[in-house]
């Protein structure tokens, strides 16, 4: 019996071996048959892809312009498909020029045979490290193949096609005869095509009579040339060009005293010709079309009947380039009247720019995305933000006095201090010393945080200048803020703490019908909504009977005014709930305007502009989150007030369960006078027809030593706010 049991036992185990040998053989097959299949329809994809790709001599489709239309489906502008191109051959381009070509393009360009694995491997390694701001991973070759005969499509087909052109290109033609095609088919930005034209639209003159340091911007120009153009950003030209040198002596074509001397060699730009008017929206459009071309090639954008939906709303738009009219014009350089000035007006709930003035002229530098101009007082709301969020209120009391930080004392515009007042107060007269003393209570970091968060990219956190000391919560800073970026960080609080990222395009449809983008808003909870609608309160009051009375329109909106200590930038900046708007008014060389302040002409055009779109939107106020809470309470000392008359007092907002407990001490005023006789300022009262001229608003200068920085370890971020019931 025992000898029955085992030979059951091993016959059933010999079952189970063989089943799981006759499933493991089944699963090879199966993988076999898979791999079989897939390596089948990738030899089959790569066939049709070589099958379809055009040959060397050109796929002829005739060029269509594209057209770009506004947010409700009107014609903006044609973009026309004339290149302008002048051919040069190789021994008239200069050495210095190819060897920048190759140093920041394709350093291994005479080894490779038109794809270069290592460099691939380089520029993804790179880009892991974040040390890969000037190499690739496209060879010359592959770069040529890309822009004389394919789109710019990010497809594996069009990558396909371009590795296997790159090697027809590179069996067919000599290294020179690659890099002399290359350079001649290159855009450069401006309508140039070829080095030959970009060397008479940026300086004049032919390329053979480059130097150094201009070869160095030429060859930088290509990597984006909307953002490396000298024309319209010479300072990040001047970047770019930095990098192409340190590039030259990396592989030893300069070396380093050569390179030092053509970083500070002047680089003078070609006056551009005069021409006709500005037609509507000319920064706008240049805004869009750089885009477009960094994002799918100057061919596609010039070539390929592209219709581009914007976001831009036209008749905005020309209410935007009536009210920048009223800048004054007291003098005018290179055609250009100075001062300039930018404008900006954003939908906050769907980041849609909606109206952008650039400046007034001809020339291709968009102040209103470019220029990075101090703030002044505009930057104080950051600061307002992290104190709120800190746990302060409206009726939190700082004491107006002196104080110093070094040899640094930051004073008030008219010189003189107030003694206790409320942070709303603060506010809405810009006094500067309250402001310094709430940037150092709650922390430097903190407001950078904020800023940080709603959308202010400019800030400099590292390095001996930097912005984390305390004049920046003056607006002080290293860099300075776009108008852009204010416009959108300031909707924000619209936005009741969404953030929204600023768009253009909003929509691209290629000539046959195919949409090949389209913008999906990007929502992100950056500031609690009852902060938020906090700080906006306090702002209404910068417009109702603060610095910032010459923007009153007639309906609810809240704002802040911004002049710098030297008077080289005035602004004001502003929203209602459906519409934030920017305004910059300053000289390009950085000269004085001479009194002007952000509650005078700023204020005005803004006025001007929200008033002439009023009709679009419908009016009402800020919508009030839950958990908002009111009371009377005392302007001296913060705490409650019982008696209703008490002139001293006011109605304050709070979050629930922050509002005062105790009831306040302070006697009230009989007759309305103060302890020194004079009257005393109902900061609850709206006085909108106030003279802007009184109201002047004005920051300290910044510090002259850097006694007040924060030299210790950085504070971490403030924890995120909680989710409010908005999309992340």
């Amino acid at each position: 019996m025992q000898d029955k049991n085992n030979e059951f036992n091993e016959n059933r185990e010999n079952g189970r071996r063989r089943s799981k040998k006759n499933t493991r053989a089944i699963t090879i097959v199966a993988v076999l048959v898979f791999l079989v299949m897939l390596t089948g329809a990738g030899l089959g994809f790569l066939t049709a892809s070589i099958h379809t790709m055009p040959s060397l001599k050109g796929e002829i489709r005739p060029a269509v312009s594209s057209q770009i239309f506004d947010v409700n489906g009107k014609l903006i502008t044609t973009i026309h498909s004339v290149e302008n191109r002048l051919p040069v051959s190789m021994n008239k381009i200069p050495k210095n020029l190819q060897n920048a070509f190759i140093a920041a393009e394709d350093v291994r360009f005479y080894q490779h045979s038109g794809i270069d694995p290592r460099g691939i491997l380089r520029a993804i390694w790179s880009n892991m490290t974040d040390r890969g701001i000037s190499e690739g991973g496209s060879t010359i070759t592959q770069q040529l193949a890309r822009n004389a005969l394919l789109s710019q499509d990010q497809t594996i087909k069009r990558k396909i096609q371009e590795a296997f052109l790159s090697l027809q290109i590179e069996r067919q033609y000599s290294k020179n005869e690659i890099l002399e095609m290359y350079m001649n088919q290159i855009y450069f930005g401006q309508g140039a095509y070829g080095v030959q034209t970009a060397a008479q639209v940026y300086f004049g003159k032919n390329v053979e009579d480059l130097n150094l340091a201009e070869c160095a911007i030429i060859a930088g120009i290509p990597k984006s040339p909307n953002y490396y153009s000298p024309s319209s950003n010479l300072k990040a030209a001047k970047e770019r060009q930095a990098v192409v040198l340190d590039q030259m002596v990396k592989y030893g074509y300069i070396d380093a005293t050569t390179a030092a001397k053509a970083k500070n060699t002047e680089i003078k730009i070609a006056s551009r010709p005069a021409t006709a008017t500005p037609t509507t929206a000319s920064y706008f459009i240049d805004y869009v079309t750089q885009q477009l071309i960094d994002k799918y090639g100057a061919d596609a954008v010039y070539k390929d009947g592209l219709k581009v939906y914007t976001s831009l709303d036209l008749d905005m738009q020309k209410a935007a380039e009536r009210a920048m009219e009223q800048l004054p014009t007291r003098r005018t350089e290179n055609g250009i009247k100075q001062p300039q000035g930018a404008l900006v007006a954003i939908d906050p709930h769907t980041g849609y720019i909606k109206a952008m003035v650039g400046g007034r002229g001809n020339d291709q530098f968009n102040r209103a995305v470019l220029a990075e101009r101090q703030p002044g007082s505009a930057f104080k709301p950051f600061v307002y933000l992290a104190a709120i969020e800190s746990g302060y209120t409206p009726a939190s009391i700082i004491d107006d006095s002196p104080i110093s930080f070094g040899s640094w004392s930051p004073v008030n515009y008219d010189r003189s201090f107030r003694g206790p007042v409320t942070i709303r107060s603060a506010l809405e007269q810009s006094l500067n010393v309250v402001t310094v003393k709430l940037a150092q209570q709650v922390g430097i970091d903190k407001t950078l945080y904020y800023a940080q968060q709603m959308g202010i990219s400019t800030l400099v956190l590292n390095g001996d200048t930097n912005d984390r000391n305390l004049a920046m919560s003056l607006g002080g800073l290293t860099r300075g803020v776009t108008p852009l970026e204010i416009a959108s960080a300031y909707g924000v609080l619209a936005n009741n703490g969404v953030r929204v990222e600023p768009t253009a395009i909003v929509k691209v449809v290629d000539r046959n019908g195919k949409v090949i983008e389209e913008h999906v808003a990007k929502e992100k909870v950056v500031v609690n909504e009852r902060s938020a609608y906090l700080l906006t309160d306090m702002m209404k009051g910068v417009i109702n009977n603060g610095t910032g009375t010459g923007a009153y329109f007639g309906r609810p909106a809240a704002g802040k005014t911004g002049t710098t200590n030297d008077y080289k930038d005035a602004w004001f900046v502003g929203f209602t709930p459906d519409l934030s708007t920017s305004v910059w008014l300053g000289y390009d060389n950085s000269d004085y305007l001479s009194g002007v302040t952000g509650g005078t002409i700023p204020a005005n055009i803004w006025r001007t502009f929200m008033s002439d779109v009023a009709a679009k939107y419908v009016a009402r106020d800020f919508a009030k989150p839950s958990g908002i809470v009111g009371a009377r309470v005392s302007t001296k000392d913060g705490l409650l007030l019982n008696d209703p008359n008490n002139q001293e007092g006011r109605n304050e907002i709070f979050v629930e369960g922050t509002q005062p407990t105790k009831v306040s001490t302070v006697p009230a005023s009989k007759d309305g006078k103060d302890k020194d006789g004079k009257d005393i300022k109902q900061s609850d009262q709206a006085n909108p027809a106030s003279d802007a001229s009184t109201n002047v608003d004005k920051t300290a200068p910044p510090p002259p030593s850097k006694s007040d920085k924060n030299t210790g370890t950085p504070l971490a971020p403030p924890p995120p706010p909680k989710d409010s019931g908005k999309k992340n």
